[in-house]
């Protein structure tokens, strides 16, 4: 398959930029990562939550330069359908879609009461109200899933959904929110995944240059 570029910011905030890489290496497609400066304006308004994808990820592909984490997957699923991005039955593909759409659109209580920080732990934290409500659903559609296509992933194989939420698990963990057990196993699975471990740790590497935005979140 032909070489691809993803543009990316922070690996240790940018949960965007996780899942458009998540989705890549789920696809099979090898990408070469060009990371933004934070002072890009694409970068910083990802990050400082202004936009749930302004242009960061950014996939550029055999001519086909494509933005935006839903149609990012929604491209990958297209050129590498064997991939598994989305499920096989058509009532378990629109059940993906729609969760993968509300990750996309909804939640802006918990990204800005829990932004995502690789480095960082934070035993105990409290949670606000508004932030909470957005928890609740959000592990409702975990149980849900779980409990229709029998886990251990949202639709039982790893899937576009898996790819999604794969943050929302790393800031449960960050900041030591209390989950059911199921919720909470699904978060530790989702935290044993290969993949997400190699950047986890590549994450820890990054400079320490991002004090602004600490502030400014």
């Amino acid at each position: 398959m032909s070489q691809a570029t993803l543009t990316i910011s922070s690996r240790n905030y940018s949960s965007w930029s996780l899942r458009g890489w998540l989705l890549c290496v789920m696809a099979g497609l090898d990408v070469e990562e060009r990371m933004l400066s934070v002072d890009d304006p694409s970068a910083r308004a990802e990050l400082l939550l202004l936009s749930p994808s302004f242009l960061v990820p950014c996939l550029t592909h055999d001519g086909v330069k494509v933005w935006d984490t839903l149609a990012i997957a929604a491209y990958l699923d297209e050129i590498t359908p064997k991939a598994g991005l989305l499920p096989a039955e058509v009532k378990a593909r629109a059940h993906c879609r729609s969760i993968c759409g509300e990750m996309h659109s909804g939640f802006s209580n918990l990204r800005s009461a829990l932004p995502m920080n690789l480095k960082a732990h934070y035993p105990g934290f409290k949670v606000w109200a508004g932030a909470q409500a957005d928890i609740d659903r959000v592990t409702e559609i975990w149980r849900d899933c779980l409990d229709t296509y029998g886990g251990p992933y949202l639709f039982g194989a790893l899937s576009m959904a898996d790819a999604m939420y794969a943050p929302v698990c790393l800031r449960f963990l960050t900041y030591d929110v209390p989950l059911d057990p199921v919720s909470r196993a699904y978060c530790s699975t989702i935290a044993q995944w290969p993949v997400l471990q190699q950047w986890i740790e590549a994450a820890k590497t990054e400079p320490e240059e991002l004090e602004e935005l600490d502030a400014e979140f």
